[in-house]
């Protein structure tokens, strides 16, 4: 009897062991699928035809094994560098990216005219608390305007938002410099939010502080790093408002300012810029184009901006939105892949302080009348892709989710509604063009956004190659069946 016994026992713990893994194995599975609204019909999803799962594939395993985004990327990033609007580096970068698509043999290459801003950073800014010389990381606004030559001295105010300034009023902010020290919300899981909830201190806060007598103002650099790098990006003055200089502090700096102002609030900061803007500048957008079989008058229009900020290199910002772009056509080529529709590839120039190129492509589109069945931008970072933001029609996005089996999960895994890019905003706005915004992980990008940070070293090549891959079969896809 006992041994019966140890023997059921040993047959119990057994059955067990088994259900337990199969628990485990269970949810396991259940964690691999995609999330329920994201997913089609299984009905869908068993009409996908196998042979574009093989070319997607196809596009993933000769982007990672060639790296030729990777390559050209380097090539922008380190042989041409930074690439404000107006600048010779821009103008590199413009004759630099035709000749590689015309050495990449697409149907037709060409350039855009059009004229952008100005603008020059000068010598090299310095902040300093006045009464300790305490030297501060500091970066102008695009588009500021400078400090006197002899620079600028003045009490300072520190605020947390645009509201408080117009609360404290003309009697607490004139003749001194505003200091606006709301800090990026880093509890945001998407920092693309959280960027998103303080820049208005950036782009809005100088003409704001202006407004009440204000003779300058510094910001908390608008970033995710908790580093003493400072991020520039554009400020926006109002013409009906004094423009007066603005800058950004690296955000130890900005602690470092905000812990002197509670020891002594009555410090002062010293302030020099020599930033100038001159008159428009020449430049372009650069475009290449693979014509369509059957419907060539239906264009399919993929693209990032040529153009970055003035500091750092523009790797992630947006040389690699481009570069995938460019790639997306030599895949293409590559497999002897020819789309139904006229797929354009554009690099927009000024997205950083205008949207000069953006505002003229889609003032061609509609003075050409020209068909644009759909537009998408590269935009975030050369990081690992997640999905896509899609604005269009429900029934569209409804499609493009059942597609999802088509990619691995580990790349593209949602379509979600509401998406684009700063440089085809015009054209849904002018032709009601359905838009894409390719959305990555996000973790890094305002780490590096705006700053000397944004450089080729920091980009991984397998990282940027999913990217392109990424967006490489979307455009297949949307081109074999429409939308």
């Amino acid at each position: 009897m006992i041994i019966e016994f140890h023997s059921a026992m040993k047959r119990l713990r057994k059955i067990y062991v088994w259900t337990f893994l199969l628990a485990i194995c269970s949810i396991g599975l259940s964690c691999q699928q995609r999330p329920a609204e994201l997913n089609e019909s299984t009905d869908q999803q068993a009409e996908l035809n196998p042979e574009d799962t093989k070319v997607i594939k196809q596009f993933f395993d000769e982007a990672l094994s060639s790296r030729e985004t990777y390559k050209i990327l380097d090539h922008l990033s380190n042989k041409i560098g930074h690439r404000l609007s107006g600048s010779e580096g821009a103008a590199n970068a413009v004759e630099w990216t035709e000749k590689l698509m015309i050495e990449y043999g697409f149907d037709t290459v060409y350039k855009q005219d059009l004229f952008v801003p100005n603008w020059k950073r000068g010598d090299k800014e310095v902040a300093r608390i006045k009464d300790s010389n305490e030297e501060l990381a500091v970066l102008a606004l695009g588009m500021s305007v400078a400090t006197p030559e002899e620079g600028l001295t003045a009490e300072i105010i520190e605020v947390q938002s645009l509201g408080e300034v117009e609360a404290l009023g003309r009697r607490q902010i004139e003749g001194k410099i505003v200091f606006y020290n709301r800090p990026t919300d880093q509890r945001q899981i998407q920092t693309g939010a959280a960027y998103g909830g303080a820049v208005d201190q950036r782009s809005a806060g100088p003409s704001m502080a202006a407004k009440y007598g204000a003779v300058g103002v510094v910001i908390r650099s608008v970033g995710t790093g908790f580093d003493d790098v400072p991020h520039t990006g554009v400020t926006s003055y109002k013409d009906s408002i004094p423009k007066i200089p603005a800058a950004a502090l690296g955000v130890l700096s900005a602690d470092r300012l905000t812990r002197a102002l509670k020891e002594n609030p009555n410090i002062k900061l010293f302030l020099k810029m020599n930033c100038q803007t001159l008159e428009d500048a020449p430049s372009h957008n650069v475009i290449g184009e693979i014509r369509g079989s059957e419907f060539p008058n239906e264009i399919i229009t993929i693209g990032g901006h040529l153009d970055s900020w003035d500091v750092g290199q523009g790797a992630h910002d947006d040389g690699s939105g481009c570069m995938q772009s460019i790639q997306v056509l030599r895949l293409f080529q590559k497999y002897g892949i020819r789309p139904k529709r006229t797929v354009r590839v554009v690099m927009f120039m000024n997205e950083e302080n205008g949207t000069r190129g953006g505002q003229k492509y889609a003032e061609l589109a509609e003075k050409n009348q020209e068909n644009h069945l759909i537009a998408l931008e590269s935009d975030a970072g050369a990081f690992s892709p997640r999905g896509f933001g899609v604005t269009a029609e429900d029934a569209t996005i409804k499609k493009f989710r059942s597609w999802l089996p088509h990619f691995n999960q580990n790349t593209v895994s949602y379509f979600k509604k509401g998406g684009g890019g700063v440089d085809i905003g015009p054209l849904h706005r002018t032709l009601g063009t359905p838009t894409i915004g390719l959305i990555v992980d996000s973790q890094r990008m305002f780490d590096l956004h705006h700053s000397p940070n944004d450089i080729f070293a920091t980009v991984h090549p397998r990282e940027l190659e999913l990217g392109t891959a990424s967006i490489a079969g979307l455009i297949y896809l949307i081109d074999k069946y429409g939308l």
